[in-house]
């Protein structure tokens, strides 16, 4: 049996150190710690396609290794994901996961007692989905925020910096007004005028109600 450690945080900034310090104390070899710096609302990181294998590459995990993580939130941040993934490993590739902070979470230490099985599915539920709702709860923090900001010429402006925030806004094409006519003439079609005017098809929508409602 082999013991693998995977640690995350969600950006270039955050610091792994405090989940490694806690996976080299449970006697995990370094060569084994495997490390991503990507945000939880997915499983596409590369250190945990590593580990868990996809289409296009086998597993390290084999039957009997045990994956160890310092907390379910390292695991990711998307309730029917870590669900999802937390089976493929348990039942799939017949491996072993444990929780550091939370030792109802732990596989291998089943030995077929379902009434422990039942528990730790139970909490992991539980957990996945207050992780889910944290993340759902600071997006819809963000969107309050920007919400309440100014706007200045059509755009939100940061209370604190004073400059706009978001994408910057679409301008019009040096031949807009001349390829709108036309295209309202029926003399081109819309998918034409895009083309000559080296717009996508949401853009160029976008452009066409500002342009009408201006």
């Amino acid at each position: 049996m082999s013991t693998f450690g995977y640690a995350r945080v969600s950006t270039q900034e955050q610091n792994l150190e405090r989940q490694l310090i806690a996976l080299r104390e449970f006697g995990i070899e370094e060569r084994f710690i495997f490390m991503d710096k990507a945000s939880g609302k997915d499983f596409h990181r590369k250190q945990w396609n590593a580990l868990v294998g996809t289409e296009e590459t086998v597993s390290l995990l084999r039957e009997g290794d045990l994956l160890v993580v310092y907390s379910i939130d390292r695991l990711g941040r998307n309730y029917n994901e870590i669900l999802q993934q937390w089976k493929y490993i348990t039942k799939e590739l017949k491996a072993n996961i444990k929780v550091l902070d939370m030792p109802l979470l732990d596989t291998s230490k089943d030995n077929g007692n379902l009434e422990s099985t039942f528990i730790a599915d139970l909490v992991l539920q539980i957990l996945s989905y207050v992780s889910q709702k944290e993340r759902d709860n600071i997006k819809a923090r963000q969107r309050q925020g920007i919400n309440a900001m100014p706007i200045v010429d059509g755009k939100r402006v940061s209370s604190k910096t004073g400059k706009p925030v978001g994408r910057p806004a679409i301008t019009y094409p040096e031949e807009w007004e001349s390829y709108y006519k036309a295209w309202k003439g029926g003399e081109i079609t819309a998918v034409k005028a895009m083309q000559e005017l080296g717009l996508k098809k949401n853009s160029f929508y976008k452009l066409v109600r500002r342009y009408e409602q201006a």
